[in-house]
């Protein structure tokens, strides 16, 4: 469980066997305990991102699920009786949009497209907005089909690593973006979908931006779904190059996987771009996004024709350092949106473990796996303050007020699965720090 969500007074949250709860958030009182079958008996479908809560509904998406035929979904429940309302297949299904876009496997050999991260949601547009992750077992779009395999028309897969914009009240979809077309190097596009207006008076214009595994890129809404740019973090080699005017990807030829022939693939299969979000300064434009500087072998296994119709992963990673590394593993830079352009980046030995806290006083917190906890000057990034945790703040931060004082709370705590593989990259480190604590800073009166 990534976040929970608190709209009117109910706030509602996930729970780790596929229930949305529904509680009272004035007295802790049960409003409504919903079963979604994501914690059903073998599906391995889980609720591991979190609720968005918007025009009467409570929307979340269903992730994992390695080997759940038919892949993950969008579901929007009811919130004040927890209801379904909706639910949207994030795998096309056959004789829908998109349907023939899965090299014409049946439905129950189409799996992943995974929503592990949190929507977001635009009142000026009433758009919900949710990344896509990709599919599991990559030889369904990887393999030739049979003669006569029907309704094909590409090996896209659709709506795997694609940003959808929903209609809250009836899961209509509005347009989507689809970023990385047949991607089976499990680089992923499900996070975060950060709503921006860009410019001033009559220039300005309602952007989403998300930044993945590989880079940063942003669709324009206003023109539903009009791509306008991507920035290139530096650190990818699958990309050969980018449509300016689409968005479109071609893929590096020598990074087309061969059955048993172990590549190197950048970044790792854990990303540049992970679980840690980035942070916006609206008033700015400025996004802050944290980066890690590895890379994987990646080895495509393929297996017979029963093993890859009962799912699960057919690639096996291993990661590495990149090659050249100066041995800095953690990256953080300002991106500006409104060029495009890097303000600034700070590198540094050790990876980045939380995710990203940018104020309106213009400091921006980072934590980083060696327990270290800091504000950064938005501006030049400086480090301002920083103090060392109990653990790792595997976490995402916040600020609060209260009697009139500013607070930074976060959560330390290690030994989640992108901590672990970080620091098996820093061999300098110790075992993880398992225990769970809050920390709650105060800061300076002005």
């Amino acid at each position: 469980m990534k976040s929970i969500a608190i709209y009117g007074h109910a706030l509602y949250m996930p729970t780790p066997d596929g229930h949305l709860v529904a509680l009272d958030a004035r007295n802790g009182k049960l409003l409504w305990d919903r079963a979604i079958n994501a914690g059903a008996a073998g599906s391995g479908l889980q609720l591991s991102s979190g609720p968005l809560a918007a025009r009467g509904v409570v929307m979340i998406g269903v992730s994992l699920g390695l080997a759940s035929p038919g892949g993950c979904f969008i579901v929007a429940l009811d919130a004040l009786t927890g209801a379904e309302r909706w639910r949207f297949q994030t795998v096309a299904r056959p004789g829908t949009p998109g349907g023939d876009s899965w090299n014409g496997a049946p439905i129950e050999e189409r799996y992943g497209a995974g929503v592990w991260t949190t929507g977001s949601y635009d009142p000026t547009l009433n758009l919900a907005y949710f990344g896509v992750g990709n599919t599991y077992t990559t030889a369904t779009l990887l393999q030739p089909r049979l003669p006569g395999a029907g309704g094909v028309t590409s090996n896209d897969g659709l709506f795997t690593d694609a940003t959808l914009a929903l209609r809250p009240e009836t899961g209509e979809l509005v347009w989507h973006h689809q970023h990385h077309r047949r991607d089976v190097w499990d680089q992923d596009w499900a996070f975060e979908q950060t709503v921006v207006t860009l410019g001033n008076g009559p220039a300005a214009r309602r952007a989403v931006v998300t930044a993945a595994r590989p880079r940063c890129s942003r669709p324009w809404m206003r023109r539903p779904g009009k791509f306008l740019f991507a920035h290139d973090t530096g650190l990818s080699n699958l990309y050969a190059s980018i449509d300016p005017a689409t968005g479109a990807k071609i893929n590096n030829p020598q990074l087309e996987p061969v059955p048993g022939k172990a590549l190197l693939l950048c970044p790792s299969n854990l990303g540049a771009r992970n679980w840690p979000a980035t942070s916006l300064n609206p008033a700015t434009r400025m996004l802050f996004v944290p980066l890690q500087e590895s890379c994987t072998d990646f080895t495509w296994q393929p297996r017979g024709a029963k093993e890859t119709a009962s799912g699960g992963s057919d690639i096996r990673f291993t990661p590495r350092m990149r090659p050249g590394s100066d041995g800095k593993l953690g990256r953080l830079i300002a991106l500006d949106l409104d060029s495009g352009r890097v303000a600034w980046m700070h590198r540094q030995r050790m990876p980045v473990a939380s995710s990203l806290l940018a104020t309106a006083g213009g400091v921006v917190f980072m934590a980083d796996v060696d327990r270290h906890f800091g504000a950064y000057d938005q501006d030049t990034g400086a480090l301002l303050w920083s103090t060392r945790l109990p653990a790792a703040a595997e976490s995402s931060p916040i600020a609060f007020a209260a009697g009139n004082r500013q607070f930074i709370a976060v959560v330390s705590g290690e030994a989640s699965h992108l901590g672990n593989y970080n620091r098996g990259l820093v061999p300098e480190l110790g075992e993880p720090v398992t225990e769970i604590s809050l920390q709650v800073f105060a800061l300076p009166e002005r």
